[in-house]
């Protein structure tokens, strides 16, 4: 199996040992406490999960400054966006001190992890200006919801290493679907997977992006599918998890070979981060176990902020053997009315636009709203009607 980034074995922060778990637990409740931010908590899922192998803990200012500007840690790891532990202020805290990290997204904030830490810096305006530009790069003239996010943590930085206690809301509100990257590694064994592709999606999946997954299976000569869904906070107006979760799981039942595909998700806020973040999602599509991993127009993007293909270009300035991770490179997908099938546009040279079916998304979701189904040549009939009670529900 493909070996996980910058090690030989997985190493995941979570403690999985029951009795050294609770003893942490009981530890805790004698230690200051602070209360994390939703992009903290998702780091410290993440780090348990193994997600992040080899990070140990939350990176420091150097190495997100280093991260930032070069795509490297300071001593040479390779890695896209800053994993931090950003506050408002330090509350006390000083290097050397041992505390609890609490959770802000599950009633009762219990702790997270156990932090030992290293390090309290601060983060001029200038380096925080600096990280939003290198990491997001957005457009002066549009809001950016990754950038209003970072910006709302603070300039105040925690680091060192983590131990993980729980898995903060994703393992009880996802039971069947939240898996970490151990987990899908053993699956993929179980399942005598050698080839493996994985799809990134925050969204539902439509006609197009489920031929696209067929495509990169039969080019790549994959033996298996990984559709791997963000469970984490998204920005307002996206369709939750547990409907996503529900359509997708419908799609590969009735439209996929039995043991050709996974449904699975991560605990995760979309970064929305564009190129930067296509390339986090190669690291840790890796330390789960895939071979390789699909690409397409306008990756993890937002607005008009990116290229849409700047997510593909961006893997062209990654240092060669960084990333052991191959991308499938996709086009826009939709279906051909010449052709009868969906086809990458890129690939349909003597097409005009009319020539496909083209619906934006504020399109569908009009539809959707209104109980109208699209057609069948960009969606699934039994994937809408899972939509259609969804926002049905939402009128109600």
């Amino acid at each position: 199996m493909i070996k996980p980034h910058g090690s030989d074995e997985l190493n995941p922060l979570f403690v999985y040992d029951t009795t050294k778990n609770e003893a942490l637990q009981v530890e805790a409740e004698g230690l200051q406490s602070i209360m994390v931010s939703s992009a903290a908590a998702g780091n410290a899922v993440m780090l348990g999960a193994g997600y992040f192998n080899p990070l140990t803990g939350y990176m420091n200012k150097a190495d997100a400054l280093s991260v930032a500007n070069d795509m490297k840690t300071t001593s040479g790891l390779f890695w896209p966006t800053p994993v931090l532990n950003l506050l408002k202020d330090a509350a006390g805290v000083k290097a050397g001190d041992r505390i609890a990290l609490k959770d802000p997204n599950v009633e009762g904030h219990p702790v997270i992890a156990i932090m030992d830490v290293e390090a309290v810096e601060e983060f001029s305006d200038d380096e925080i200006a600096l990280i939003s530009k290198k990491v997001y790069n957005p457009s002066p003239d549009e809001a950016h919801p990754g950038v209003d996010a970072f910006m709302e943590q603070g300039k105040v930085l925690l680091s060192g290493p983590i131990q993980v206690l729980n898995f903060s809301y994703f393992l009880s509100e996802f039971p069947d679907t939240f898996r970490t990257a151990v987990e899908i590694r053993n699956e993929i064994a179980e399942r005598g997977w050698k080839k493996v592709v994985a799809f990134q999606t925050r969204n539902p999946m439509h006609l197009a992006h489920e031929e696209l997954c067929h495509m990169a299976m039969e080019r790549l000569g994959c033996d298996g599918l990984v559709i791997h869904m963000l469970l984490g906070k998204l920005k307002k107006g996206d369709i939750p998890a547990p409907v996503r979760d529900a359509a997708i799981r419908k799609m590969v039942e009735l439209y996929f070979p039995e043991n050709s595909a996974m449904v699975t998700g991560y605990g995760f806020d979309m970064l929305y981060a564009g190129p930067r973040e296509a390339v986090l999602h190669a690291v840790f599509r890796q330390n789960m176990g895939a071979t390789h991993f699909i690409v397409g127009r306008d990756h993890a993007g937002v607005g008009d902020h990116y290229g849409a293909f700047d997510a593909q270009t961006i893997f062209e300035e990654v240092p060669a053997g960084a990333l052991q991770i191959e991308i499938f490179k996709a086009d826009h997908t939709a279906y051909s009315k010449k052709l009868d099938k969906v086809v990458m546009m890129c690939e349909a040279p003597d097409h005009q636009k009319e020539d496909f079916v083209l619906l934006s998304g504020t399109k569908v979701r009009e539809m959707l709203g209104n109980g109208i189904a699209p057609p069948k040549e960009f969606s699934r009939p039994e994937v809408a009607q899972i939509l259609m009670d969804y926002y049905k529900s939402l009128n109600d």
